[in-house]
């Protein structure tokens, strides 16, 4: 599991990251025209060569949807490894969706260095030509494929290269931000790894999961055809446009683990690659605030400015922000007031509070996914609530979430029964 808090970043490092945040926010969209020799020694800094690139460049494809995956030139996988290419940006969140143990390389590539937009509550707003990557894989333990995978850790970058020894990549998920709006297109590797093939019609790849207590358990894993990508990313059921669900920033604002020593968001402001505008005010007070505590700041790789989501893996954060951060990830782009889910009253963005974030809820269409149970949620009875039962069962017709997943994510399912069991009250 990723540690929640980095060691403090040197005297150096700490100066470098506030001039280089303050001028990004005061620069806004004029990035790249005037910003100050500052700005540009920052992102220079911070941003580090790769050695080797794959051949083909970053393309942004207006139109047409490529065969191959390679032919984004996003990421490629040669000599042994998965390679980002220059000006590609790893990035990954406080508390990431569970996807059947996988686990996930998420990048970002904007068109000529173009900045997102922050928005405190949605997903940034990031410009025309923008293609994200999310790329799935499991440790494996042979190098052979067998279809036997087990349980592990998030592999790091090394001079921007993942090894690919005893690891199986399934699929790349592609979004790509067109004149129209975002489209989602599902990529699947092939036999030896050398490259990703569009399946429009998605894929079923049958796999065994070894958990860590040596249990072995076969599943079906499921890559998502594009109307199942649309499904989940189209998070208001009214506009039904396809958002980025990751690229917020309460996900975003946590220590870089690809940078050493600062926090994510701070990165990407130093880099250029987000900005702010009139509609999505850059609170002074919040830096000086930073700036004043610079030590705490730092050392807890955190930005009181952005809203921030816990690692719920993390012991030291309060149980509860634990568990909302858990729901929020996997939950809330569906359980949201204009989500596709909007019809059962249930919510579970992070602001939600009583009954519409499930306390002494009854469930309004939720058919044979109650397993009997009464509300949403019983202050101190886990056994009594229904979050709890969909996120145990695997019957395709109550599990939840509905999609991405056909094992039970056992650490999770523990995490929300402990919240729910130290609760007062009940329901009357």
């Amino acid at each position: 599991m990723r540690v929640a808090n980095r060691r403090a970043e040197n005297s150096k490092w700490r100066q470098t990251r506030l001039q280089a945040s303050k001028h990004a926010g005061q620069n806004g969209r004029t990035h790249g025209k005037g910003a100050g020799k500052a700005v540009l020694a920052a992102a220079a800094f911070l941003v580090s060569a790769c050695s080797q690139q794959p051949e083909t460049a970053p393309t942004f494809h207006a139109e047409e949807n490529p065969e191959r995956l390679s032919e984004w030139g996003m990421i490629a996988a040669t000599d042994g490894a998965l390679k980002l290419s220059e000006g590609v940006t790893p990035y990954d969140l406080a508390t990431p969706l569970f996807s059947d143990y996988a686990l996930k390389l998420r990048t970002v590539w904007t068109p000529d260095g173009k900045p997102a937009v922050y928005n405190a509550n949605e997903a940034f707003d990031f410009p025309v030509g923008t293609v994200i990557t999310k790329t799935f894989y499991y440790p494996t333990p042979e190098n052979a494929w067998t279809g036997d995978v087990q349980q592990g850790q998030e592999r790091g970058l090394h001079g921007r290269r993942m090894a690919l020894d005893h690891l199986r990549l399934i699929e790349t998920r592609v979004l790509v931000r067109r004149e129209a709006g975002w489209d989602a297109l599902p990529y699947v590797w092939n036999e030896d790894q050398s490259d990703a093939v569009l399946k429009r019609t998605g894929a079923v790849i049958p796999m065994t999961l070894t958990r860590d207590n040596g249990e072995m358990e076969p599943f079906a894993y499921l890559v998502p055809n594009a109307n199942q990508c649309a499904g989940c990313h189209a998070t208001n059921a009214t506009t039904k446009a396809i958002q980025p669900i990751g690229p917020k920033a309460r996900h975003l604002n946590k220590p870089s683990s690809f940078m050493d020593g600062f926090n994510q968001l701070d990165h990407w402001l130093a880099k250029g690659l987000l900005t702010f505008d009139g509609s999505s005010p850059h609170p002074e007070e919040a830096r000086s605030a930073i700036a004043k505590d610079e030590g705490s700041a730092l050392q807890n790789n955190e930005n009181f400015q952005f809203p921030r989501n816990a690692d719920w893996t993390d012991e030291t954060a309060p149980l509860a922000a634990r568990a909302r951060a858990y729901l929020d990830a996997n939950c809330s782009h569906c359980h949201n007031p204009n989500g596709p889910a909007d019809t059962s009253g249930l919510d579970l963005e992070p602001g939600a509070s009583g009954p519409a974030m499930g306390h002494c809820k009854a469930p309004i269409a939720a058919g044979r996914g109650t397993g009997g149970r009464p509300y949403d949620i019983v202050p101190g009875r886990p056994d009594l609530s229904i979050t709890v039962f969909r996120m145990e069962t695997t019957d395709p017709g109550a599990m939840m979430p509905e999609l991405g997943r056909a094992v039970r994510h056992e650490e999770g399912v523990e995490l929300v029964r402990e919240w729910i069991a130290a609760m007062d009250g009940g329901c009357g």
